[in-house]
């Protein structure tokens, strides 16, 4: 597939182009179909995580999420302010505090993950089912190596 205005003898765009080109169109897509639910990409994939793990600390949960630690913890601060999720003294006792989801977090989660359908569906619409599965399985093995990627 060519892209208008690209010169026919244009060298092909590197892949790394092309992803960060997409995950750029959909993180705008993303923080603007988010934002009518009144939550902000951070906090989603916040809330994501908390429903996938038992628990994650406030660390896990900013790495994962790409973001500095302080600045996580204003996203928790702020969700729990909200109700949308609660934390509770660690059972081994410490200053550690266990994140959980609400059922209003929950519920919130659930609207957003909605919204998130509804792009993925546009973005996919001309990509069948075996590719999906076929690209789906390729960046994840892309994610891996580099995160396992030993660089200095």
């Amino acid at each position: 597939m060519t892209d208008p205005g690209v010169p026919a003898d244009a060298p092909p765009p590197r892949v790394s182009y092309l992803v960060f080109r997409l995950e750029r169109r959909i993180r705008a897509c993303l923080d603007d179909a988010l934002a009518r639910h009144g939550m902000t990409t951070t906090g989603y994939m916040a809330l994501s995580e908390l429903r996938l793990r038992d628990a994650p600390s406030s660390a896990d949960l900013a790495r994962i999420a790409f973001v500095t630690p302080q600045a996580m913890n204003l996203v928790i601060r702020d969700l729990e302010q909200r109700g949308l999720i609660r934390r509770d003294p660690h059972p081994d006792g410490g200053r550690a505090l266990r994140t959980r989801l609400t059922p209003k977090g929950l519920s919130t989660l659930r609207r957003c993950d909605r919204s998130l359908d509804s792009i993925e569906a546009v973005m996919l619409a001309e990509i069948d089912g075996p590719d999906r599965t076929t690209l789906a399985e390729t960046l994840t093995l892309c994610a891996r190596a580099l995160h396992s990627d030993t660089r200095p």
